[in-house]
């Protein structure tokens, strides 16, 4: 069964920047078979897709309300998948789970097989 531990979320300022990790159970070589996902749903709303990784190759996907803004990354030797999130919004207010997948990138957050607990982003105006 594999892990997937979320960090670095909190509350800032519009216009500000925040990191989340994403921290995988797995042995390094295991790891760079995977593709990461971030998800992210706000009160009241469906569950929406942020951005992908296919860490073989470092492929990556946005949705387009992020691009530009958020950049995703993986450190293979860490196991570990980075969000940076820069020029935030209150929109993007949400709870951020990261999601895990053998192989290819999938759009669909139910496509992943692992996921992690979610951690809360909340962005003042």
């Amino acid at each position: 069964q594999v892990q997937l531990v979320e960090s670095g979320g909190g509350l800032v300022q519009a216009g500000g920047s925040l990191r989340l990790s994403c921290a995988a159970s797995l042995r390094t070589f295991s790891f760079s078979l995977y593709t990461v996902g971030w998800f992210r749903q706000a009160p009241g709303k469906e569950r929406e897709f942020v951005a992908a990784i296919k860490l073989s190759g470092g492929s990556t996907y946005y949705a387009d309300s992020v691009k530009g803004r958020f950049t995703i990354s993986g450190d293979n030797a860490k196991t570990t998948v980075y969000l940076q999130m820069n020029t935030l919004k209150p929109e993007d207010t949400a709870v951020y789970t990261c999601a895990l997948r053998r192989g290819d990138y999938r759009f669909g957050y139910d496509s992943y097989d692992y996921r992690g607990q979610g951690t809360q982003v909340t962005v003042s105006s």
